[in-house]
Order: C-alpha cells, then sequence, then structure tokens
C-alpha cells in the first residue's frame, strides 16, 4: 500500500439473480483527495458504494482502509471503519436540533450532559464555518446546511473516507458553492472524498481524480486536469472518439416553416430550471444530455407532471394554462413517461384497461365508454402495435417490457394528439421493437404529429429527431440541426464544446 491511500478497492464483484452489477472493479481513494466516481445509469456506481457501505455484501474482492483489511458486511461494520455517507436525500431528523442530530444514535448512559454537547457542536460549525446554531432546528436550515450539518457529524466521527452522493442536486449555485468551500477544507485536513455526481462542471471544479465504470467494469482511473470533459462523456457513453462514424438519418423529416404548435417561454417547475422552448407540426425533436442533465425534468415541466412555477405556454398560437396532467392532455399532449413500470401501466389491469384509460380520463368520470366500445378501441391498437398478448384481458403487468410500452403508446395515440413526448420509450426492450417504435414516430410525423423523443442511446436520437437540444447542469446548452446531427458534435456540446 502507497503511504498516502487511504481506501483500496480491488476485484468487486456483486451479482443479482445471476446478473452482474459488478465486474472485477478497483478503486483507490487517497488521503485528502476529492475523487469522482463517474458513470451513466446503471454503470455501477450505487452497486460499489453500497459494497463499500455494507448496504449489500461483496461476491468478490477485498477493502482495505489504511492498509488493514475491513470486513464490512453492514453500515454499522462501515462506520467503525471510518467510512461515513452523506445522501442527496438528508436522512437527518428535521424536527430535532442541529445538536440532537450531531449526536443522535451516539447516545451512551441515560444521562446525557447537553450543555457539553451543544458546545462541542458549537466548535464543530465553527471549525467548518457551517451557518448554523446548536439549539436551531435542522428544518429551520437551508438544503445546504443540513447537508453540512450530516458532514459535519461524519466529520466529529473520525470518518476517514467520505462518501458524498448526488449533494448537489438540490442546490442552488450559491449554495453549491459552500458545499464545495467544505469539501475543500475537509480535503486539507486529510479526509478522503468520494464525490458521485452527474454534473459534469462540479467535477472539474472540485476532483482531483475521476473513476469512471461502465455496465458495471472499471472503465479507467484518470488525473482531472488530464481528462477532458469531451473525452469523458466519450468514455461514459463508450464511444471512441477517433472512430465516432455519423450514423444516417433514415427517413428524419424536416419540419421546415410549419406552424409551430407548441411554445413555452421561462418555463420552470419545482424540478426544472426555466427553459424556452419550441415544436413546430410534424416535427420530431429531441432533448440529449447525460442522466441528471434535466431533459426528463423538462419535459415533465412541458405535461405539468411536476408543479409549475413559472412561464408562459402557447398551442397554436394561442396562450394555454398546463399546470397539471389533464390541462396538457385536454391542450391535446400526451407523455410517455421514462419509467413506466412506475408512471406508466397499471399492472394489475388488464390491456384494455391501460389502452383506454387516458381517454377516458379527457372524456370524464360522467361519461363512461361502453364495454363494446372499449373492446373495439383496444382491439384496434393491438393489431396496430402489433401487441402481443394471449387477450385484451390479460392483465398489462404480465407482459414483455417491449409490449408494455406499446400499450403505453396506444393509450396516447388513442387520445390522437397533437404533441406526442416519449421519454426513453425504447429503455429495456428487444432490437426488434426499437425498430418498431422508431418507425411509429416517423410515421407520426408523416400525419402532422409533433414528437419529443428522448433517449439516452445518441444514435437511436440520430436517426428519428430533426433537431437536439443539448442540455448539460439542467440547462440549454446547445441546439443542433442539419450537419451539426453527428454523435461527436453532441458529445462536445454535452461537454461543453471541446474539440
Amino acid at each position: 500500500m502507497q503511504n498516502n491511500e487511504v481506501l483500496r478497492m480491488r476485484g468487486i464483484c456483486k451479482s443479482f439473480l445471476g446478473v452482474r452489477a459488478l465486474n472485477n472493479v478497483d478503486f483507490t481513494l487517497r488521503k485528502g483527495e476529492i475523487h469522482a466516481l463517474m458513470g451513466e445509469n446503471g454503470a455501477g456506481k450505487s452497486t460499489l458504494i453500497k459494497v463499500l457501505t455494507g448496504v449489500y455484501e461483496k461476491d468478490g474482492g477485498s477493502i482495505t482502509v489504511e492498509g488493514k483489511d475491513a470486513h464490512i458486511r453492514s453500515p454499522q461494520d462501515a462506520q467503525k471503519a471510518g467510512i461515513s455517507t452523506v445522501y442527496q436525500e438528508i436522512t437527518l431528523c428535521p424536527n430535532l436540533t442541529v445538536a440532537e442530530n450531531m449526536f443522535i444514535g451516539r447516545t451512551k448512559g441515560a444521562l446525557v450532559n447537553w450543555k457539553e454537547r451543544e458546545k462541542r457542536t458549537a466548535e464543530i460549525l465553527d471549525s467548518l464555518g457551517i451557518p448554523a446554531r446548536p439549539r436551531q432546528e435542522l428544518s429551520g436550515c437551508s438544503l445546504a446546511v443540513q447537508q453540512m450539518v450530516a458532514i459535519a457529524r461524519a466529520v466529529d466521527m473520525q470518518c476517514k473516507v467520505l462518501i458524498l452522493d448526488e449533494p448537489t442536486s438540490s442546490l442552488d449555485e450559491k449554495e453549491v458553492e459552500m458545499l464545495f468551500g467544505l469539501m475543500r477544507d475537509l480535503k486539507s485536513r486529510g479526509v478522503g472524498i468520494i464525490f458521485v455526481t452527474h454534473f459534469l462542471e462540479q467535477v472539474y471544479a472540485v476532483s482531483d481524480r475521476i473513476t469512471v465504470l461502465r455496465n458495471g467494469e472499471l472503465v479507467g482511473e484518470y488525473v482531472a486536469e488530464e481528462l477532458p470533459q469531451v473525452e469523458l462523456v466519450a468514455k461514459m457513453m463508450g464511444k471512441d472518439l477517433k472512430d465516432l462514424a455519423d450514423l444516417e438519418q433514415v427517413g428524419v423529416k424536416n419540419a421546415g416553416e410549419k406552424d409551430m404548435v407548441y411554445e413555452a417561454e421561462n418555463l420552470s417547475s419545482t424540478e426544472a430550471r426555466p427553459f424556452g422552448f419550441h415544436i413546430r407540426r410534424g416535427e420530431v425533436n429531441g432533448f440529449t444530455g447525460l442522466l441528471g442533465s434535466g431533459r426528463s425534468e423538462s419535459v415533465r415541466a412541458v405535461f405539468g407532471a411536476d408543479r409549475v412555477t413559472g412561464g408562459t405556454v402557447k398551442m397554436n398560437g394561442k396562450s394555454v394554462r398546463i399546470t397539471n396532467p389533464h390541462e396538457a392532455m385536454k391542450a391535446g399532449i400526451g407523455y410517455l413517461p421514462e419509467d413506466r413500470k412506475r408512471d406508466g401501466i397499471i399492472a394489475d389491469l388488464s390491456v384494455r384497461e391501460n389502452i383506454i384509460l387516458a381517454l377516458q380520463v379527457m372524456r370524464g368520470f360522467f361519461h363512461p365508454m361502453s364495454r363494446k366500445e372499449m373492446e373495439q378501441f383496444a382491439d384496434e391498437y393491438i393489431k396496430a402495435l402489433q401487441i402481443k398478448t394471449a387477450s385484451q384481458e390479460t392483465p398489462v403487468g404480465s407482459l414483455s417490457g417491449g409490449n408494455q410500452q406499446k400499450v403505453i403508446l396506444a393509450r396516447w395515440l388513442l387520445t390522437h394528439p397533437e404533441y406526442l413526448i416519449l421519454d426513453e420509450p425504447t429503455r429495456g426492450i428487444d432490437v426488434g421493437t426499437k425498430l418498431e417504435i422508431q418507425k411509429l414516430v416517423l410515421k407520426l410525423a408523416e400525419d402532422d404529429v409533433s414528437v419529443t423523443f428522448i433517449s439516452s442511446e445518441i444514435e437511436e436520437m440520430l436517426r428519428v429527431c430533426s433537431r437536439l437540444i443539448v442540455m448539460r447542469d439542467r440547462k440549454i446548452v446547445g441546439e443542433l440541426t442539419g450537419d451539426d446531427l453527428t454523435q461527436a458534435t453532441v458529445m462536445k456540446t454535452i461537454a461543453g464544446g471541446e474539440q
């Protein structure tokens, strides 16, 4: 072991029901460094962190802390080894004071000298520059200060390894800088920090080294200042910049100067920063960017799926109010959500019931469809989309992922939307069904339906979209059309325009 290594993980393996989530992964953390752990969704970051913190027990490999074997089988084992984690969601008790949160779970015996503990809390807060008072109720602190209190608690428990898991997701720019100041302070004190985030600019603002995972395997470990952002994006996505080839855009249709269907100015929600956006009749456009860039949050704001907090919207040139999904549906907007199991299908209901759901909501409770009408609609779309099901009465939860996705598509097509938002419509489904959905999108455009298409796969976006809105750190950072619609240009724009 090198003298400055605080954590060494070697050959870490972990499987779930025969599926390998981590395959022979190595990770090294030094004292007094901030080390970013990067990777797209499903790369294995969370699994590696949970193995390190004892939430999961590893299937193979070794973990050493300061040169000593660490047998971590529970979060308590991790804590004893000097490993602490601060999550995006605050895990402290908001109804207790700052001092009570600092020492919760660490009290031995019935008698507690709270005067002494409040004094100790004040010393820690002051030494770390945290703007909070010991007797202040935690709920009265900002999210950033609550994060910092959680970090102070870890420091007071003599942590050697501090894991920050998406700590900045709910913070504004000023709060992020405050947190970064604390991270740099801890770094100067010799604490090793593992920084997990999707924000590229933040990685380069504070990190010394970067480890990239992809599909449960180690891609590599890099010195941050020696790894350009565009190369980091390429490594996360599994692309070789030297070998990038433009994909042919089969069937892409440019809407040209057709009428605007949807326009938004300064649209914002509880999850999306203000943005401007428009789409023309018969256009297929897309939001692209790394996971966490804000692409899904933006389209959820368009559909009113999250609480809208500002902005103006027009449909067909007329001002409309869209603050919830029902108003969006009435305006002619349909939305296939990113997580079909959580937000899309109702697993215990039949294929027929899932297909007619949106149209029935639009008609209202007092205008129920007849059973015959429901069956006719279901039969029509089962045939049109070639949904593989034993019957229209089969519970939709028993269908394959691809056929579940087709059922949700059928639900929205039945409402005859003017504007259809498809967020990850082909995720987790076979290649054949992917192509069917892509062809369907292009056919909808030919029929003058406007479609916003979101996919984690750049190749797929290039096949179907005539315009791409590029997002990074929850902001629109570029718009690509024509000759700029290439993998290389998309990745460079995501990375910040580097060559």
